[in-house]
């Protein structure tokens, strides 16, 4: 059994799409996902399965949301390995140890395919004040310098500019994720 980590979009987001996390945990072991376990009400389960195709995890569950609870929802299942790659490659981590930027502002916008080169050539060619950003095949790296609820670089920001699905998570999230994925 492989340990997995799901990021649900836009689930319990202003009143959106409400899944109740004990709902959601019944739901993935009723789809043969083992050792489950959710953080927050945003959309983060690790599980472990004997599968080993991650995009077909996620459209297993996609499924199973829809038919168990009516929404369409994007999934991005990843390994526990490629989130601690993800964590380790970020490019203000010396700056967050070095208290040069806060936490609290360091997301991670991970993206559910390769963005397109000439809209990363294009952001990448802008500025936009104090906000930072690192775009890679995975991840774009975004430290909000006004914190996220006052950024104009939010999820569906990028989803639009770099022409494929993401989901977004701030730093604690991921550090607990990854917590929650070598405990299992």
């Amino acid at each position: 059994m492989k340990i997995y980590i799901a990021l649900l979009r836009g689930i319990n987001v202003s009143g959106q799409k409400k899944i109740k996390m004990a709902d959601l945990k019944v739901m993935f072991e009723s789809l043969g996902f083992e050792s489950v376990t959710t953080y927050i009400q945003s959309g983060n389960v690790v599980f472990k399965s004997g599968k080993d195709d991650p995009v077909l995890i996620g459209d297993t569950i996609k499924q199973g949301i829809l038919k168990t609870f009516g929404y369409e929802v994007p999934v991005l299942v990843l390994t526990h390995e490629i989130l601690t790659s993800i964590y380790q490659e970020n490019p203000f981590l010396e700056r967050l140890a070095n208290e040069e930027i806060e936490e609290k502002k360091m997301y991670f916008t991970l993206l559910s395919n390769v963005p397109d080169i000439s809209a990363v050539k294009e952001l990448t060619s802008t500025s936009y004040g104090n906000e930072e950003f690192v775009i890679t095949q995975k991840v774009v790296y975004f430290f909000a310098a006004h914190g996220y609820g006052r950024t104009k670089l939010h999820n569906n920001f990028f989803e639009k500019k770099l022409k494929c699905s993401a989901t977004t998570r701030n730093l604690k999230t991921v550090i607990k994720l990854l917590e929650l994925s070598n405990l299992s």
